[in-house]
């Protein structure tokens, strides 16, 4: 008899290893006692020995195993621990948790068992190999689970059975069939810290995957922290019916944080997992799951917009609740054992932003242009970072975050002029300052008094300056958006406008979607050729072109900034849109009065350097009285004058602005009369 394997110390290992070790020891006893009955001749070469054909044979026979066991003593003693180490595992909640939160039948608890003992200590492997009496199976396998464990005859283990559901253990891929008896099994080395860590531990998340703990900042959403709340407790409650909750707000809004605080609130732990690159979603998904079952945690799924819907439809319902983050909220297929809410969050107002920036910046006060931009949780805080570099970068930093380059839809106009700059009648100019008033006083009015209820479409406004070319209408844009300190974007209709049906409107939304959040101004020039009449459908064509102002009237009132549209054909606009601008500002052409001061604008008497560019006793009140031009015809006449007096050698004097003036006219073909400018000097 070849001596009896040394017992280790007692408490020394999980009790499912003890359950295996112990089974190990009994079946090493039979194995011995059948080797020592038929022993084999100490050279054999490659024939199969007479007696290792009989010691098969006689091995075959379940009842002298039995047998055996109950007639020898230490195989008797070994049984009692067995039974002691049985119940020593059931009891042990980690592994009860295992086995019956997931599911397992007795057979696949057996073969995990073993398969977790190989895991664990590596040295298993010679064993198995002694087991198997074969030194190259040296992996679990379910013929060695059914010897150690006594298996009924029709024992099978399948694809469908909580192993492979769960993603506990698996076949070896190098099994030629992975359901034979004979196939090495293999147990996820991530459930061995889990099953091993010390009791107040948290076990390692796993791949793609993380525990996440309260933040411990205020709550930037406390209305719907309450929300998720209710929901939440009542399903967790010890009811046995799933829910899923979801929360949708747009990226950086701190949906992950508003989740930390649910879960800390219902003191639950957090486990995020977020779809990843690659095939390795299932898997990730799976024992993501799988842990938070184990664990009764709530599992957040961050980004889940990506996710392909056909890897989670397998795992719904097998948690008390999950969380999805999305984008947007997302439909997903009803499903008649879980209930599911949907919660969107709400964009922070000034205040909250005002709030949020001090307690990220120790108490400084944010930067004036920072009132209405609408930047994110996670946007503050990057913005709150650049501080420290001056207001100027906390702007650029504002700019990079919240401008996306739609591509080339739209041009960025320059910023030149002020308020100084423009001549206006004082009604007109008395518009603008209004609409400025407007744009900088929003957030004052629509969120400190509460007058947002009125605006239910959006928050944004809306101005038509409409007038002959020349009259204005850009120059007055630009010096709103200087005087706004925001930027002026002028759409470009030849990149906009296709004649593929529905591309304008993609297109168009790729231009509002850029501009909304940097809060900047769209400008519409010639925006009869957008915005135009709809027409009586006869065909086709028109329903598609009624559809693309129909799409334009609903955008317009939901963009949240200042749209302004420029034409010369104001009859030429669809009467119901004209309804829902805010603004309408005329702009009729320059008076003489308005002429004169246009004439003194653009040619000052002297230059930047002080040297006199008049002529003695020029005047301009003849000129702006009796030729009607538009400012912007009076800008190039000046222009054209100051060259032709530079080539001249001269001042510029009346012969100049003569011969400008013409030149201008005939562009829209009028003749200038010699008698219309007798009267200047």
């Amino acid at each position: 008899m070849k001596p009896a394997l040394e017992r280790p110390a007692v408490g020394r290992e999980p009790a499912f290893v003890t359950r295996v070790r112990l089974r190990a020891r009994r079946r090493v006893l039979w194995m011995r006692s059948l080797w020592d009955s038929y022993p084999l001749p100490a050279q054999h070469g490659l024939a199969i020995p007479d007696a290792e054909v009989d010691r098969i044979l006689a091995a075959r026979l379940p009842s002298a195993e039995k047998e055996y066991y109950a007639g020898h003593a230490e195989a008797r003693e070994l049984t009692r621990e067995i039974e002691v180490a049985d119940e020593a595992a059931a009891a042990d909640p980690r592994w009860r948790r295992l086995t019956t939160g997931l599911s397992l039948e007795p057979a696949e608890t057996d073969l995990l068992a073993l398969a977790l003992t190989v895991e664990i200590d590596p040295w298993w492997r010679r064993v198995c190999g002694y087991l198997h009496d074969d030194a190259t199976q040296q992996q679990a396998t379910p013929w060695l689970a059914a010897s150690l464990f006594h298996w009924t005859p029709d024992t099978r283990l399948g694809p469908s059975g909580s192993l492979l559901r769960w993603r506990l253990a698996r076949p070896s891929e190098s099994a030629a069939d992975p359901w034979s008896t004979s196939a090495p099994w293999l147990a996820d080395p991530q459930l061995v810290p889990w099953l091993l860590r010390e009791h107040d531990a948290q076990p390692p998340p796993g791949p793609g995957a993380e525990w996440i703990a309260a933040p411990g900042v205020p709550c930037l959403y406390p209305d719907e922290l309450e929300t998720t709340h209710r929901f939440s407790r009542f399903f967790l409650q010890g009811r046995d019916t799933p829910a899923e909750l979801e929360i949708a707000a747009p990226q950086g809004a701190g949906k992950r944080t508003l989740v930390t605080q649910l879960a800390a609130r219902l003191a639950k732990p957090l486990l995020a997992v977020s779809p990843g690159p690659g095939d390795g979603d299932a898997e990730r998904l799976t024992c993501a799951v799988r842990l938070a079952r184990l664990e009764g945690a709530i599992l957040y799924l961050g980004g889940a917009e990506t996710l392909d819907e056909r890897l989670w439809i397998p795992l719904r319902g097998r948690i008390p609740l999950a969380v999805h983050g999305v984008s947007a909220r997302r439909q997903w297929p009803p499903h008649p054992g879980i209930v599911r809410q949907s919660v969107l969050l709400p964009r922070l107002n000034a205040a909250d932003r005002n709030a949020l920036w001090l307690r990220l910046t120790g108490g400084r006060p944010a930067p004036g242009f920072l009132a209405d931009a609408p930047l994110l949780p996670a946007e503050l805080s990057a913005a709150a970072r650049s501080l420290a570099a001056g207001s100027d970068a906390v702007r650029e930093t504002c700019r990079a975050l919240l401008y996306h380059s739609p591509g080339d839809l739209f041009q960025e106009l320059p910023l030149p002029y002020e308020w100084r700059d423009i001549v206006l009648p004082d009604s007109m100019a008395r518009q603008l300052e209004e609409i400025e008033a407007q744009v900088r006083l929003r957030s004052a009015v629509l969120d400190d008094w509460g007058f947002e209820r009125l605006t239910p479409m959006g928050r944004g406004f809306s101005a038509l300056f409409a007038g002959p070319s020349g009259t204005g209408k850009t120059m007055a844009a630009q010096v709103v958006a200087r005087s706004l300190g925001l930027a002026l974007r002028r759409v470009d209709l030849s990149a906009v406008v296709n004649k593929y049906i529905g591309e304008t409107e993609k297109r168009l939304k790729l231009v509002f979607d850029a501009c909304e959040r940097d809060q900047a101004i769209l400008f519409f020039d010639e925006a009869d050729a957008l915005f135009g009449k709809r027409t009586e459908v006869k065909d086709a064509h028109d329903r598609y072109a009624n559809i693309e102002v129909n799409y334009l009237l609903q955008r317009m009132e939901g963009y949240d900034g200042l749209a302004i549209l420029a034409t010369n054909r104001k009859e030429d606009l669809d009467r119901a849109f004209l309804r829902r601008l805010r603004f309408i500002v005329d702009f009729p052409p320059p008076g003489p009065a308005e002429r004169l001061r246009l004439w003194k604008r653009m040619l000052p008497e002297k230059s930047p350097a002080g040297l006199p560019l008049l002529e003695a006793n020029l005047k301009f009140d003849i000129v702006a009285r009796s030729i009607e031009i538009t400012g912007a015809s009076i800008q190039s006449a000046a222009l054209r004058a100051a060259f032709l007096a530079r080539a001249a050698g001269a001042r510029i004097g009346a012969s100049h602005i003569h011969s400008a003036v013409r030149s201008e006219l005939a562009k829209n073909g009028r003749t200038l009369r010699d008698s219309d400018l007798e009267a200047l000097p």
